[in-house]
């Protein structure tokens, strides 16, 4: 799930995702971070989700998926957009 919050010319998008499925540790990659599993590690919130929010300029597109423990890579069933390979996010 994506949460978006707009900005003074960035949008902040927050990843959502159940706390434990997957199970383990879950980070957002994509362009926007060079696809870099270290960038964006989703952590716990209080609600029974993990989250991550990263700040992208308006009106931009961006590529990402979810990395999970094991090499395990997903998209987001609610992106924007699905390009065949990966997720995608309109700003």
């Amino acid at each position: 799930m994506l949460e978006r919050k707009q900005v003074k010319g960035h949008t902040h998008i927050t990843f959502v995702l159940p706390e434990n499925a997957p199970a383990g540790p879950v980070s957002v990659v994509g362009d926007f971070n060079h696809w870099n599993p270290s960038a964006h590690p989703m952590q716990a919130r209080g609600d029974g989700m993990r989250a991550v929010t990263v700040s992208l300029p308006s009106h931009s597109s961006h590529s990402f998926r979810y990395l999970a423990a094991g090499d395990y890579w997903f998209d987001d069933e609610g992106a924007d957009a699905h390009d065949g390979t990966n997720s995608r996010l309109h700003t």
